[in-house]
């Protein structure tokens, strides 16, 4: 069907990839951990389509373009390790500023979160746009599922990053609500609240720093 191959096994190996914790699923809890289950949700939404971008890049080629340019990788894997690393600045600058204003600041900080859902959803979209080992992963896994010879590839190609992209929204999401369902009294803590976004700061930094050091 559409030049597509085990399907069967595709839809499996996506399920086994999305139950074993990834940059994404750790930058979701974070997000939820922090700020609550509709900053979770939202930073899985954007991270959603942050996969549609790869998968359409993939259908198109785009992928396989960036992957082999020394040049376009690098340039992508140090924007996105930079950016990860603003955003847990951000967050301990947030915190450290919340805890010398005092438990009225920290009180507002729910409001805040609430107008900032669309940011939320931006950040969670360039976190993978910007991932260089998304690329990789998307330009060396899917194309195993497309056969060669079929005479529709590009279709086949948006129909396994469409399924791809629905599994992992609906785990995503999931992830995002139990984590932030379990967490939500943190926010009737604010030192408590400042400690998680310090310690989900330092968090985001080490994964810039790890996603600078990806090696092709």
């Amino acid at each position: 069907m559409l030049g597509i191959v085990d399907l069967p096994l595709f839809i499996g190996a996506v399920f086994l990839l999305n139950v074993t914790p990834g940059p994404d699923t750790a930058y979701i809890v974070g997000r939820s951990v922090a700020q609550g289950r509709a900053a979770g949700v939202m930073s899985s939404l954007g991270v959603s389509a942050g996969c549609c971008v790869h998968a359409l890049a993939t259908a198109f080629g785009l992928t396989a373009v960036l992957a082999a340019s020394p040049v376009a990788f690098t340039a992508i894997k140090y924007a996105g390790g930079a950016y990860l690393a603003w955003l847990g600045l951000k967050l301990l600058w947030s915190s450290w500023r919340t805890s010398a204003r005092g438990a009225g600041a920290a009180a507002q900080a729910p409001a805040t979160d609430r107008r900032s859902l669309r940011a939320l959803f931006m950040q969670g979209f360039l976190t993978n746009v910007l991932n260089p080992k998304v690329i990789l992963f998307f330009v060396s896994f899917i194309p195993q599922f497309v056969d060669p010879r079929a005479g529709q590839q590009t279709l086949a190609f948006l129909a396994l990053g469409a399924i791809m992209v629905a599994m992992s929204t609906v785990w995503t999401v999931a992830v995002a609500w139990m984590a932030g369902t379990l967490t939500r009294r943190a926010g009737e803590a604010p030192r408590l609240k400042c400690w998680l976004d310090r310690v989900i700061g330092m968090a985001f930094i080490g994964l810039g720093a790890r996603l600078a050091m990806t090696q092709r």
